[in-house]
């Protein structure tokens, strides 16, 4: 699950691809979904039976308290198997490090572009090492960007290195034709050279190279196939990409007794849903019996759990 604990942010990143919705903004989504109580992260969790969570923002160490908070409620409710791992610009001190022991298993730090080429005589790399100490997995994680290869004496101190494919994003889009860069198709938001720029790093053994192709079609869609099997119903039809799909009928007012009749008469219990205003079922059904229902039909292809509409067909 990826619990966003805030859009709060000390530094102002040219590269950053949060949306204009949650930057700065000081809300917490579990996945896509807001979370005002705490029993919904759980619930989001449980839908998608996460294995684990990454905490992410804006900067997470802002909000400390919070993020321990929740840390804990993963793990008293998952079990202490419930991996964690946190993502931060800051490079955080002991105190910092003392309250996300035992409840952060695994810490990211970001160090910011400008600093690259003095690695080692930065905060995050007495971080590391600290951590280290403490009984966390440290490491680094950053977008493609050039001079990558600055990193590469940092590599004895950490557990891994990750490179994620710069992303062309609607925040970001100014400063990325400031500086030239194109997209390298019309498919993926991937900014074209950026794997160039990686290609030295990705030598050595601790480094990890996430592709943006990858995290749209390969984790994105594994996260909702997770969620889609546990929350769709008997009739929505779940699509190798993880959306589910159904019909929708939206009868006259003066018909829907009529309509909900036919559909108890006529269908299989638990093939549709009286939703009030609209009846929802399966969408070969609804197809199969359009001439026998008045009123509006459509089919909905969205994601699972009340997420967002992807597509919808009129009958």
């Amino acid at each position: 699950m990826v619990l966003f604990v805030t859009g709060r942010c000390s530094r102002s990143c040219w590269y950053c691809p949060l949306s204009r919705e949650r930057k700065g903004s000081d809300t917490v989504f579990a996945n896509e979904h807001p979370v005002d109580i705490p029993s919904q992260m759980i619930k989001e969790a449980e839908n998608m039976s996460a294995l684990g969570t990454g905490i992410t923002g804006g900067e997470p160490l802002l909000c400390l308290d919070r993020v321990t908070f929740y840390c804990r409620l993963l793990k008293e409710h998952f079990g202490p198997d419930h991996q964690i791992h946190l993502y931060t610009a800051k490079a955080p001190g002991d105190d910092e490090l003392s309250q996300m022991k035992g409840l952060v298993d695994e810490i990211r730090l970001h160090p910011p572009h400008e600093c690259w080429n003095t690695i080692l005589d930065t905060d995050y790399i007495r971080s590391a090492k600290r951590a280290k100490e403490m009984g966390f997995d440290i490491g680094i994680e950053v977008p493609a960007l050039p001079g990558l290869e600055l990193l590469i004496p940092a590599l004895p101190f950490l557990d891994f290195l990750n490179i994620n494919e710069l992303e062309w994003g609607e925040t970001n889009a100014y400063q990325m034709r400031e500086r030239g860069y194109e997209l390298a198709d019309e498919l993926h938001n991937a900014i074209e050279g950026a794997k160039g720029w990686a290609d030295e790093l990705c030598r050595h053994d601790k480094v990890h190279w996430c592709s943006s192709a990858f995290k749209d079609s390969v984790q994105l869609r594994e996260r909702l196939k997770r969620i889609a099997e546990n929350t769709a119903r008997p009739f929505d039809e779940i699509t190798p990409d993880g959306t589910v799909v159904y019909g929708v009928l939206e009868p006259p007012l003066l018909q829907r007794a009529g309509c909900t009749q036919f559909c108890e008469r006529k269908l299989d219990p638990g093939s549709f849903q009286d939703c009030g205003d609209r009846i929802e079922m399966a969408w070969w059904l609804l197809e199969k019996n359009a001439d026998e229902l008045p009123g509006k039909k459509y089919i909905i292809e969205r994601y699972p759990n009340g997420g967002m509409v992807v597509e919808v067909t009129p009958l």
